[in-house]
């Protein structure tokens, strides 16, 4: 999983990162668009979004495949929730930057979201810690140098002990 706020770069690092390691991409953003989820951002609409990231996830597990999940995932309970229903062993790397990088990153977008939801999402994806913070200010590529060095030689599924 890799998580972290708005304007991170969180997609632009979960996409090479999967295309480096031969991983499916899995967006919860993309499934909560897709699906019609987003209502207010309450945890149950990205539970409802796990049930289905899980479904895209299962086969190339099954096929020893790694999957990567990007999201904010403001709620430690997601996190919780998506590792009990895949059932194997994962990564969590929560990508950082500071917040007027994360300002700068989305108002150079095609389609910026503003400065004021880039100011809530950050406050609401970095209240708790979850998995290996890691400095995502460098370029995407010296990110994902990094990540594919912190992830084992084989990166397919493990039961959960």
């Amino acid at each position: 999983m890799i998580r972290g706020p708005l304007g991170v770069g969180k997609t632009t690092v979960a996409r090479l990162l999967a295309g480096r390691i031969h991983a499916e991409y899995i967006s919860i953003d993309g499934i909560l668009e897709e699906n019609d989820l987003w209502v207010d951002g309450g945890l149950e609409e990205f539970l409802r979004a796990n049930k289905i990231a899980v479904a895209r996830a299962t086969t190339p597990l099954e096929q020893d495949r790694p999957a990567i999940l990007d999201g904010n995932f403001y709620w430690e309970e997601q996190l919780k929730d998506l590792g009990d229903r895949l059932g194997c062993s994962g990564h969590i790397f929560t990508l950082m930057a500071p917040l007027s990088v994360c300002i700068a990153r989305d108002a150079g977008r095609e389609h910026p979201h503003g400065a004021s939801a880039a100011r809530e999402v950050y406050r609401k994806s970095t209240r708790f810690a979850a998995g290996i913070e890691v400095d995502a200010s460098a370029p995407a590529e010296r990110v994902v140098e990094l990540l594919a060095s912190l992830l084992p030689r084989s990166s397919g599924p493990r039961p959960l002990a």
